[in-house]
């Protein structure tokens, strides 16, 4: 089933992001704080993962992460956030690599990448 986790989206994003996916039949899930420490599979409901004994480990970021969307979903869902006006900085697609990782880690590479993606972006334009 395609869907879409939101984490730390305020309410009016949500609304936005919501509408945007149910047009294109993805299904949508807010993920409480308390459950950033569950693996992604978990928070996904796939088969396999179980929830994790750990406390949560708190990130404030807005992320999304995107799992088993089309082709045409995963464009119609970026497009849908571009004409919206819906900025979201981190967003993920749900790999065989990602699945066993909390929120919070997925959170921490997605910020690494999100950096090392500025720093090279102004390096290239020479600022």
């Amino acid at each position: 089933m395609a869907q879409v986790l939101m984490f730390n989206i305020a309410e009016d994003k949500r609304q936005k992001i919501g509408f945007a996916a149910w047009k294109l039949g993805i299904a949508v899930h807010s993920v409480p704080a308390e459950d950033f420490a569950h693996p992604v599979g978990y928070l996904l409901g796939l088969e396999g993962f179980s929830p994790a004994a750990d406390a949560p480990e708190a990130f404030t970021e807005e992320m999304l992460l995107m799992h088993a969307l089309s082709s045409a979903q995963f464009s119609g869902f970026l497009d849908a956030l571009r004409r919206s006006r819906v900025p979201v900085a981190l967003k993920a697609v749900a790999t065989g690599h990602n699945l066993g990782w909390s929120s919070a880690a997925l959170c921490r590479e997605l910020r690494r990448e999100h950096e090392a993606m500025k720093r090279a972006g102004k390096s290239a334009h020479g600022k």
